[in-house]
């Protein structure tokens, strides 16, 4: 059955389509929210997965190339490996719809965000997250929906609920958020330094704004929805987790009891053998059920030590972080490095400063641009001691960094001010939770090493949440089995002025505006502690850059003498690179910039350029060059590429018959700068730069040293 809504949604019309395309599909809406359209399918297998104990969700949003009018570049014309973009928005929808899942769902179930036309005003990943819930709501996959997501920014003091690309240039909170009726699900965004309670009403704002989206889904879910299928209830053998605790009570808490990572993992699966050898005399074909049991009383003694006993697996507070220490110029050779450990998770991060030529080029929807800013991140298997493959980075890897990339952003310096491009690498080398924000940390450490003059250090905090019954608890720099076995995962970055970035990932159906206050505070605490101890290592960036980076010169001049600098070809400026070394870049505006680690080298190509670009100034000497003889006078080059007229009357004090007498093509000659006219024609004298310069006259018809110099003359 078919059915459509239109509706106008701040500003633009917004229309939701089910029914009419991707009919085969469990669940399809078409999208539309001003130009921009989006298909999202939803689809579950309709066999359990047996063999697995979580649920086999897959989230993939694509952007086809031809939704904004054009062909894909390179060699292969089709898409191919999904840009970061998608990537990225492909973990917003995992992440918000993965909790809203029915618990003892095993069948494997795929999303998939289709862009079929793009505007470059109205982003589409608003529009994949409100089709994604559409797509499960009408479908007979048990969702416990509705779910949307809108962006949220601040543009000039006034909220405004997604913002155009073009509005967002000039807003100073950029998040996403989505939400159920009740709740906040997942937060992803960035701001320019803003104070908690400016993200707290932006959060506000957004939960606000998704309530009529998810009326609209009620609607269809009434009128054109699917029965759900029943999702099978887990049998419990109470025989079984009895026996299960008996055996295993004591020695998990001791276990859990252990503060070093790899020391208690090794304890717990020492207890998780010998409670599975000994149930299994009893129960011999239930090993899977065990193990099952294990994990959870594992997981329900954990949450109880904080929530009852106020306590955590390492002995610390709720609010307390673990100790820290920050090490600078760590290695000789890069242009700044850092290492941040902070309990058993330990990054190493290295700045390096490039030229205009080693920007990152996107090629992407809304139009080609360039980023001077790159962070990467990389999490190799030994940070966790385990074995793996190496392999491209993964949509953790790019998830984490891009997190990171933004927090670190908002505190960077203007390219008129430091015209360098910036790559930043994060090297995880132990990993115990929390490694976006170590990342961000030891960024921060690094960019200063690097003499980057950011605006402030920037520090990152990662928060947990145990919600047992009406007791919930708000823990500061989560370990890993904090993560794992808690609520929220809640990632804060800022200065001490305010927030530069911020990710929530829950497992429970949402969290209250009460609880997001006490979580951003609570962060603040903790961020404002980790900043006065990396300032103690290094309190604000160098004065200088290292001695390895590139020195960066930046020239202006008009923009139409960039064809002399370029030369024919480009014969010119490949000219000064190979005398000189340097790298050149050369602006539509007139903007040269030249970079070397050489001082030498770079003043040298400095003065090469400047010399093209001179221009002739009234009443100044040149030594030039007789380009042409004429009957009436000579054509001397003061400049390359810019030559006057020496008359004949100007050749010397005395009469001259003939140029020739005088001057002769390829002499070298010093002339002065009579006039320049309207025409820009450039009148010059030998006569009046011969009596400034105070050399003596040679004889009538005599020749003259072709440099005019005093040894030459006679």
């Amino acid at each position: 059955m078919m059915k459509r809504v239109n509706v106008e949604y701040y500003g633009r019309a917004l229309s939701i389509e089910v029914g009419r395309v991707a009919k085969q599909a469990d669940g399809a809406a078409l999208v539309r929210y001003g130009e921009t359209v989006v298909l999202v399918t939803a689809v579950a297998a309709k066999e359990l997965r047996a063999d697995t104990d979580f649920f086999p969700l897959t989230v993939d949003y694509q952007e086809k190339t031809f939704a904004a009018g054009k062909i894909p570049g390179g060699f292969f014309k089709r898409e191919g490996r999904p840009s970061e973009k998608e990537v990225l928005t492909s973990r917003l929808i995992d992440r918000s719809i993965r909790p809203l899942f029915s618990d003892g769902l095993r069948c494997e179930t795929q999303v998939i965000a289709t862009v079929l036309s793009a505007d470059r005003e109205n982003d589409p990943d608003v529009l994949a997250m409100l089709g994604a819930s559409v797509a499960l709501e009408v479908s007979d996959i048990p969702f416990n929906g509705p779910l949307a997501g809108v962006r949220v920014g601040r543009v000039q003091g006034q909220w405004v609920i997604n913002p155009t690309q073009s509005q967002l240039q000039d807003s100073e909170i950029d998040i996403f958020l989505s939400g159920c009726r009740d709740a906040i699900v997942m937060v992803e965004g960035g701001a320019r330094m803003v104070p908690e309670d400016a993200i707290l009403e932006a959060l506000f704002q957004g939960h606000e704004a998704i309530q009529h989206l998810l009326s609209i889904q009620e609607e269809f879910k009434r009128e054109v929805g699917k029965s759900k299928r029943p999702v099978p209830a887990a049998e419990q053998d109470k025989g079984l987790i009895q026996r299960v605790e008996e055996l295993a009570r004591d020695e998990i808490l001791e276990a859990i009891a252990i503060p070093e990572k790899q020391e208690r993992y090794k304890r717990l699966d020492d207890v998780k053998s010998g409670v599975l050898s000994q149930a299994m005399i009893e129960h011999p074909e239930k090993e899977k059920e065990i193990k099952a049991v294990f994990e959870e009383l594992k997981r329900n003694y954990f949450r109880k030590l904080i929530v009852q006993d106020r306590r955590r697996i390492d002995g610390r507070s709720l609010k307390e972080v673990r100790p820290i220490s920050c090490e600078v110029q760590v290695l000789p050779r890069t242009h700044g490095s850092a290492l941040f450990t902070r309990g058993e998770t330990q990054a190493l991060v290295v700045t390096t400063l490039g030229t205009t030529s080693d920007e990152q080029k996107i090629d992407a929807l809304i139009g080609e641009h360039y980023k001077k800013f790159m962070l990467h991140y990389n999490f190799p298997p030994f940070s966790v001691g385990e074995v793996k493959f190496l392999r491209s980075p993964g949509r953790r890897e790019i998830g984490h960094g891009a997190l990171a990339e933004r927090a670190l952003l908002p505190v960077l310096p203007k390219e008129e001010e430091f015209p360098y491009t910036i790559r930043v690498v994060s090297e995880i080398l132990e990993s115990n939770g929390s490694t976006s924000m170590a990342t961000v940390c030891g960024g921060s450490l690094s960019l200063m090493d690097a003499g980057v003059p950011i605006a402030a250090p920037v520090a990152g905090i990662a928060m947990g949440l145990i919600k047992e019954g009406g007791e919930v608890r708000v823990l500061s720099d989560i370990l890993g089995d904090e993560d794992h076995l808690g609520d929220m995962d809640f990632k804060v970055a800022g200065t001490r002025g305010g927030i530069t970035a911020l990710q929530m990932d829950i497992k429970i159906g949402g969290v209250t505006r009460e609880v997001m206050r006490e979580a951003l505070y609570q962060a603040r605490e903790g961020r404002v502690g980790i900043l006065e101890v990396m300032e103690t290592t290094i309190p604000e960036p160098r004065g200088e850059i290292s001695g390895h980076a590139p020195r960066i010169i930046t020239l202006k001049v008009k923009p139409e003498k960039i064809r002399e600098i370029i030369g024919p070809g480009g014969k010119v400026i490949r000219g000064i690179v190979e005398e000189t070394g340097v790298k050149m870049d050369v602006e539509d505006d007139g903007t040269v910039t030249i970079a070397s680690s050489d001082e030498a080298a770079t003043q040298k190509a400095v003065e090469m350029v400047q010399r093209i670009t001179a221009e002739a100034e009234v009443g100044k000497i040149y030594k030039g060059t007789v380009r042409k003889i004429m009957d009436f006078g000579a054509f001397v080059e003061i400049l390359p590429g810019t030559d006057g007229l020496v008359h004949i009357s100007q050749l010397a004090p005395e009469r001259v018959r003939r140029v020739t007498d005088i001057l002769k093509e390829g002499d070298e000659v010093l002339v002065k700068v009579l006039e320049i006219d309207k025409q820009g024609k450039i009148k010059l004298s030998r006569k009046e730069a011969l009596a400034e310069t105070g050399k003596s006259q040679s004889p009538r018809g005599s020749r003259v040293r072709p440099d005019d110099s005093p040894r030459g003359e006679r």
